[in-house]
């Protein structure tokens, strides 16, 4: 999710209210998938499952309606057993006596097989036992799937072996499969609403209508049924417009045990009312719902998606803590689109290269109360309290649950702006606010991608908070072999393979990019969708054009979290979108591999020492066992260059370079936690980064991973080292918003539900960076408090201005000299190759320096070449480039203006083609056009 570490080994996943579930839960599930194989296990066929004979639990489900005419069963068939479906619309079905009660009709099934494409559609289930719906019965399809379901086996005599419910989703995907094009959610005709929610396994739905605020009086309307696609619509009168409804769905539900009816709200809502209790009737077109000049609003100029340098922030870390937002506007959308310090540094960043900014999720999510008066604060002194202390976490930790912050990923209503963010959470204000946001964002000069959260829900069956299952029971739900809810994104897993779940993240972000002006989107654990799933959204976003729908929707970038673990790894019941098989589509994943070699071992070490190319593995032991002897680091060094190479060139899978032990290697070859380092096509398809939103950030990692007595002027240019490989590699740059600042969460590695206080994101340096807040929350963190106490009680550790300034400026200069050269934009496999070397490699290279020199001849109209040396150790190093041999360099002259001293020492000998550059640094030298 972000909470995870779906990447194979260590991502992270976010979610919200079991956070605590998305981070010790997601460590201990990568840990066996790295122990698996870098986070990519491949199980082989799975066995048959064996439905106990004395097993009548009809709350278990494993029996599989996989389309009209298929029933799969884990029975197995022989003859003189007699195989059906047992079904009442009324439920009631019951197991008693010996035998099952209350069903009123029955479906006949004969043994038969899985054909091809049948076993291509459900791998999972391609060793079960299928049968055959008897022609005959075949008009009692409808009928059945408007109640309960029972699969039945029965000896000759009639006597009862076995029963157990039905999964429904492929015989409702099937037999409604026009309801893939069907109207769905508000839509205006005239000036006249209609509204349509798709309910094929409904007994009725009706529209409750309220008069007024959402709490007053209410009517009810019929809504009208379509048999072909399951689709309940009703027209109301223009009076509707700004109304507040919701569905009276009455539908048999396998988690109530018989027919309900719920008042829902609708899965397409585009407006709420307060904590999301009602829908609002909205027309996204209505000009009152849309700041001045939205509807001709400048859009920053495009970029590549390999060309992106993106700046991950939260919305209200943004302006909780500015002082210079009024009060009652701090941690919402309206910040954006007015003069504040967080807003000028961010055109400060624009000034410097940076070209987008990602939203943490911002849809209605469930974990943070609407209206203000709803929350509680943590109370007390905070600052008051001592660095190292227990107190902050422990005041956080009971406000927790109802106070202002949360990462977000708790999905509601996957296409209605978060309410929470809102000055008024009540009806159209979010919407006004939200395009307003984007106004503001737009007219700094970047471009906005959403974090986007459709793999889960974050309540489903009759719990409150649920929506779609409350609506189609067992449907948009991914459901394990015996029914049960698959839950390993750490909440009820949504099921994208199924036709209208993947219909409604095509919708969804449509909707965003169309009437949101959304530039981007990035798709938490992208890897439990379908990769066709990513690619409908591709094309659907690909369609949208200036002329008929006010935006671009080729020049939206995708991206997301390729993890491949779960119910799903390995391509179980279909192919992913994960790192690997996203190659070739031009939508982007994260690469932990970089992550990991320039931090060092991963997030999820017992022990924070281990070291890496950018922590001091390069000649600044910090006495961590976990390190190994010489030998062993200078060896995981070289290896960690290589996969620096790797991410470097864009993670290309077939880039062949030579690797730090002599051989010729292609980016594939280099392994990484037993998995190809290299996955990728093209240098769009990698999102290269050091820190993010999950885990530690770079300045905390640091922090337990440098040696102590390290000053903090070297912990400056260190995090500039470790920034400087993903901002000068190919492909996305993907940067945590404050990590230019040295930003810290006092070690809090899973920061979702941590208050305002561990997420400070300070634009004012004499707030200092976040460090020393206190010991970070005991449920993520305990195991670490012992290595984090020490440090946090050290004044020496926290940056003054002096400090922070260096960073930012050094962030700053970096992201200019990437945009200063096409050389760092190379956007084909061919280009990289031809252009892109790290000389001079092999038994040459020296632990701890990595040269990587760029041609840019014919390209670059000032340079015909461009050289980066990044330089970890702490004593100056010498490169020789045999390419430069008697040519005129000189440093960037983004370095040779800028204000660091040190970088300035670094030379250039014409004679011998030698690069000299300081500790600690990162130089760029340039060779000039003729």
């Amino acid at each position: 999710m972000s909470h995870i570490t779906r990447e194979g080994e260590t991502n992270d996943l976010q979610d919200g209210r079991g956070h605590d579930r998305a981070g010790t839960d997601r460590e201990e599930r990568e840990a066996g998938a790295a122990a698996a194989g870098g986070g990519r296990p491949l199980p082989g066929a799975p066995p048959r499952p064996q439905v106990p004979r004395a097993d009548t639990d009809l709350g278990q489900a494993w029996a599989h309606w996989i389309d009209r005419g298929t029933v799969v069963w884990g029975t197995e068939p022989s003859s003189g057993l007699d195989h059906s479906l047992v079904f009442s619309g009324e439920g009631g079905i019951a197991y008693a006596d010996g035998d099952l009660t209350g069903g009123l009709g029955v479906i006949r099934l004969s043994p038969g097989a899985l054909t091809d494409a049948q076993r291509a559609g459900w791998p999972h289930l391609a060793r079960h036992a299928a049968f055959t719906v008897d022609p005959r019965d075949a008009g009692l399809v409808p009928l059945a799937l408007r109640g309960q379901v029972v699969a039945a086996q029965r000896d000759v005599s009639g006597a009862l072996l076995a029963a157990t419910g039905v999964q429904l989703p492929g015989v409702l995907d099937d037999v409604y499969a026009g309801a893939a094009r069907a109207e769905l959610g508000p839509v205006w005709d005239g000036g006249k609403p209609r509204l349509s929610v798709w309910a094929p396994t409904a007994r009725e739905v009706e529209l409750a209508l309220y008069d007024g605020s959402p709490g007053g009086s209410r009517t009810v309307h019929r809504m009208r049924r379509d048999d072909e696609t399951g689709v309940w619509s009703v027209t109301g009168a223009p009076s509707w417009r700004g109304r507040y409804y919701t569905f009276l769905v009455t539908v048999y539900s396998p988690a109530a045990g018989g027919v309900v009816t719920n008042e829902v709200t609708d899965p397409y809502s585009l407006s709420l009312s307060t904590d999301s209790a009602r829908s609002q009737l909205v027309n996204l077109a209505d000009p009152s719902l849309a700041p001045d000049g939205w509807s001709c609003l400048p859009k920053p100029p495009a970029v590549p998606q390999h060309r992106a340098s993106i700046h991950e922030l939260h919305v209200r870390d943004f302006s909780a803590s500015d002082l210079s937002v009024p009060a009652d506007l701090r941690g919402t959308y309206a910040a954006f689109a007015r003069d504040s310090a967080g807003m000028a540094e961010l055109r400060g960043l624009v000034e410097d290269g940076l070209t987008h900014v990602h939203l943490l999720p911002v849809f209605d999510f469930a974990t943070v109360p609407d209206r203000r008066a709803d929350r509680t604060e943590p109370d007390g002194d905070l600052a008051a309290m001592p660095a190292d202390s227990e107190q902050q976490q422990a005041r956080i930790a009971q406000a927790a649950a109802r106070d202002s912050f949360n990462w977000g990923y708790d999905p509601l209503h996957y296409t209605v702006p978060e309410g929470s963010y809102a000055s008024a959470p009540e009806g159209a204000a979010r919407i006004r606010e939200f395009r307003g946001m984007v106004a503001g964002l737009n007219g700094a000069g970047l471009r906005v991608v959403m974090d986007v959260v459709y793999n889960h829900t974050y309540a489903a069956g009759q719990e409150p908070g649920s929506v779609l299952d409350r609506i189609v029971p067992g449907y948009y739900h991914r459901l394990l072999d015996d029914g049960a809810r698959a839950t390993s994104t750490c909440c009820a897993n949504t099921a994208p393979e199924h036709a209208m779940m993947g219909r409604l993240v095509v919708d969804s972000v449509v909707t965003w990019a169309r009437e949101y002006k959304v530039d981007g989107f990035r798709f938490d654990l992208m890897g439990h969708h379908p990769k066709a799933n990513l690619l409908a959204v591709r094309e659907a976003l690909d369609r949208l054009t200036p002329a008929e729908d006010g935006v671009d929707g080729a020049s939206v970038i995708l991206y997301g979290e390729g993890w491949d673990f779960g119910e799903v790894a390995g391509g179980a019941r279909f192919e992913q979108a994960t790192q690997f098989t996203m190659a070739g589509t031009g939508i982007g994943t994260f690469s932990d591999r970089l992550r990991d070699a320039v931090r060092g071992g991963s997030p999820f070490d017992a022990d924070p020492g281990v070291q890496g190319f950018g922590s001091g593995l390069a000649g600044a032991p910090n006495g961590s066992p976990a390190n190994g002897g010489p030998e062993q680091q200078r060896d995981r060094l070289l290896y960690y260059q290589d996969l620096i190479k790797v991410g470097l060139t864009g993670n290309l899978r077939d880039y062949a370079f030579t690797a730090s032990d002599g051989r010729q290697v292609r980016g594939s070859e280099v392994d990484y936690n037993g998995a190809p380092a290299g996955y990728a096509a093209a240098p769009g398809e990698v999102v290269t980064y050091v820190d993010a939103h999950d885990n530690e950030t770079l300045f905390d990692a640091l922090a337990y991973k440098l040696p102590r007595s390290t000053t903090m002027a070297d912990r400056v240019r260190m995090q500039t080292l470790s920034l400087a490989t993903v901002v000068l590699g190919q492909g996305v740059a993907f940067v945590h918003a404050g990590s230019e600042r040295l930003r810290s969460k006092s070690f809090d590695r899973n920061s979702y539900n941590s208050g305002d206080w561990f997420n400070r994101l300070l634009w004012d340096c004499a707030q200092g960076n976040g460090f020393g807040a206190g010991l970070p929350p005991r449920a993520d963190n305990e195991g670490k408090w012992d290595y984090a106490r020490p440090l946090l009680a050290d004044p020496a550790l926290r940056p003054d201005c002096a400090a922070i300034r260096s960073a930012r400026a050094r962030y700053g200069e970096l992201l200019r000299i990437r945009s200063s050269s096409p050389g760092f934009a190379l956007g084909s496999l061919a280009e990289v190759q031809r252009r892109l070397t790290f000389p001079p490699g092999g038994a040459c290279e020296i632990p701890g320096v990595l040269t990587m020199h760029l041609d840019t001849s014919g390209l670059d109209p000032r340079w015909t070449s461009v050289t980066v040396v990044f330089n970890a150790t702490p004593e100056t190093q010498a490169r020789a480039v045999a390419a430069l041999e008697g040519a005129e360099v000189t440093l960037h002259p983004v370095q040779t203006a800028c204000d660091d001293p040190v970088v300035k020492q670094s030379a250039f000998d014409p004679g011998t083609g030698t690069l000299s550059v300081p500790a600690r640094t990162v130089a760029v030298f340039v060779r000039p056009a003729p």
